[in-house]
């Protein structure tokens, strides 16, 4: 370093210098300090920043990645619903149940109103599903009586099972409102039960059909031999 010059002591000199250097030094310090809180401040918003986008786009992110690596479970979602839609149903799972007496109706005619002597007169059978749900009903010939009275209803004259008790089942489904006809053909002669009478021509005259399945019967309805 330079040997101080002047008219001043020397000791001034090297203190006025010193007190310069510390100056000098203290400002470098002062800033330095400054850029690198200048610098520091600036880090922190951009990490903050960082961070807070990183908390928003995560919850996003993580759908997405879950979809793009097992794209088949969304397929596999799907079908199941399908599955839950289509699968069979207890309505066509299970049988139908019985047709019981009350939700049938029972109605038996004579397909002419008048017959000549000789004529085998004929009867027409209808029984209905009267009820609410679809049922089934084992209607078979040997089930189903037709039973012919004298007008009056006290005399029993003949039924078509009299001589003829067994036939085949023949198990009908009825849907609500739906029916069943059947058809019976009566030769015009007498018949007991068992077949164990003689059996005898009617005279002319005034006649009533009525029809019975289980204990269901129908209303007489009338007509005439001539």
């Amino acid at each position: 370093m330079l040997e101080p010059n002047g008219p001043l002591p020397p000791e001034i000199y090297w203190r006025r210098r010193a007190l310069a250097i510390g100056s000098a030094v203290v400002a470098l310090v002062l800033i330095v300090w400054i850029v690198l809180s200048i610098g520091g401040g600036d880090d922190e918003p951009e990490s903050a920043a960082a961070a807070a986008s990183s908390e928003l786009t995560e919850p996003n992110a993580a759908p997405d990645a879950s979809e793009s690596a097992d794209p088949s479970a969304t397929d596999a979602s799907s079908a199941g619903a399908s599955s839950t839609t289509t699968a069979p149903s207890t309505t066509t799972g299970n049988p139908s149940k019985e047709c019981t007496d009350q939700s049938l109706a029972l109605r038996v005619t004579p397909d002419l109103p008048q017959y000549k002597a000789g004529e085998e007169p004929g009867f027409t059978i209808a029984i209905t599903n009267i009820g609410t749900s679809t049922c089934e009903r084992d209607l078979g010939s040997s089930l189903q009586q037709v039973l012919v009275y004298s007008l009056d209803g006290k005399d029993r004259l003949w039924s078509n099972v009299d001589c003829f008790p067994s036939a085949a089942p023949e198990v009908r489904t009825l849907e609500p409102g739906k029916q069943a006809g059947f058809t019976v053909k009566w030769s015009g002669k007498t018949s007991a039960p068992g077949c164990t009478a003689p059996r005898e021509a009617v005279a002319p005259g005034g006649y009533t059909v009525v029809g019975q399945l289980g204990s269901l019967r129908s209303s007489p309805e009338p007509f005439n031999i001539a």
